[in-house]
């Protein structure tokens, strides 16, 4: 008999927090019986909603911190005087193995920088990056990394985020042969940064060199040409924020489109089904949840913004990683492969 999957909640981390956390959660708990929650936060506001939230209530166990790390605060501050927060315990839980995973939708750069010293970077990994999927006009998913978490990167680095992206691929989206591209200001190849064709360079030398597509600009991320799109954490943010900023105007368009006269609002009665379906496909909030690629655990991400029913997006991310023993896979593929052997890497690299 298996046991429940135990996931770890930051409670008190992102704009809505506890609310959207709370009741996020027992979304998750109304309809699966074989998960549980170990809850962090602070008990006062916390209690009253598990009171009016019952499924939650019946599957979690709440866990009282004095302290949170807040949205504005030091990634260095958040390591030094965050060893009882909200987000640190929670940590811990997956460290300790009392939980599977743990899923936040607090500050970015203090979550993967707690992440990083509590569960330690898998082998031959120098920085874990946040890797997530973003729809595109195929039906399928676009794998795209790194969303944020790292702002500067050397050309090792991004050769090293292709290569968790395309295992990443293949273990958690079945794709047997994933192609991968670099996020670039055009497909040529004198164009981009000294970094980005230093990558290049790399990927072209190495293992996967045949899975290697070339340079992708920002539009094909959602024409679904690549399975996997790289670029550094300043790069990978902006698109994808950009991404859900026209997604949003999109849906507001519509809306306003439809409410614009009388015949407009006989045509969406008709076409309400399909519009709702276009609506829900284009909904940044539907594909909320990325993991922390690279880490000795599973750790998801949650938009800072996240609603309640968003943030239950989030958990059920991480409940497709632990149903899938992703982290199993990666470091499995990692050592079975010489994607990442360190001398092969430092050979080329000086050769550049």
């Amino acid at each position: 008999m298996t046991r429940n999957k135990i996931i770890s909640l930051d409670a008190m981390g992102g704009d809505y927090a506890p609310y959207s956390i709370i009741r996020g959660a027992d979304f998750i708990s109304s309809s699966r019986s074989d998960i549980e929650f170990l809850i962090y936060g602070d008990e006062q506001k916390i209690k009253p909603l598990l009171d009016k939230n019952t499924s939650l209530k019946k599957r979690c166990k709440l866990i009282h911190t004095d302290s949170y790390i807040s949205s504005d605060e030091k990634p260095s501050i958040a390591l030094r005087k965050g060893g009882k927060s909200s987000m640190r315990l929670a940590i811990n839980s997956v460290k300790s193995g009392q939980s599977d995973a743990i899923v936040s939708a607090g500050n970015t750069g203090a979550l993967m920088a707690i992440s990083k010293v509590i569960l330690r970077a898998l082998p031959d990994i120098d920085r874990p990056a946040i890797v997530t999927s973003i729809p595109n006009i195929k039906g399928k998913n676009t794998i795209m990394l790194d969303m944020g978490a790292n702002v500067d990167c050397s050309s090792e680095i991004l050769y090293q985020f292709a290569v968790m992206g395309y295992v990443f691929a293949k273990a958690a989206y079945k794709i047997e042969n994933p192609k991968i591209g670099i996020l670039n200001v055009g497909s040529e190849d004198l164009k981009g940064s000294d970094m980005v064709r230093s990558a290049a360079t790399l990927l072209k030398e190495s293992d996967i060199a045949e899975h290697f597509y070339g340079y992708v600009e920002g539009d094909d991320i959602t024409r679904g040409v690549v399975d996997v799109v790289v670029t550094d954490g300043f790069t990978g943010n902006i698109s994808l924020k950009s991404i859900e900023g026209a997604a949003k105007l999109i849906s507001n368009t519509l809306k306003k489109g439809f409410r614009s006269s009388i015949l407009a609002k006989m045509g969406y009665l008709l076409a309400s089904r399909s519009l709702k379906k276009v609506l829900k496909e284009i909904d940044p909030n539907t594909y909320n949840g990325a993991m922390l690629i690279g880490l000795n655990g599973i750790v998801v991400k949650s938009h800072g913004g996240a609603d309640a029913k968003s943030f239950s997006n989030a958990i059920n991310v991480a409940i497709s990683l632990i149903d899938d023993n992703i982290n199993d896979k990666i470091v499995r593929e990692i050592e079975s492969s010489s994607y990442l052997q360190r001398d092969y890497i430092d050979d080329i690299g000086g050769a550049l």
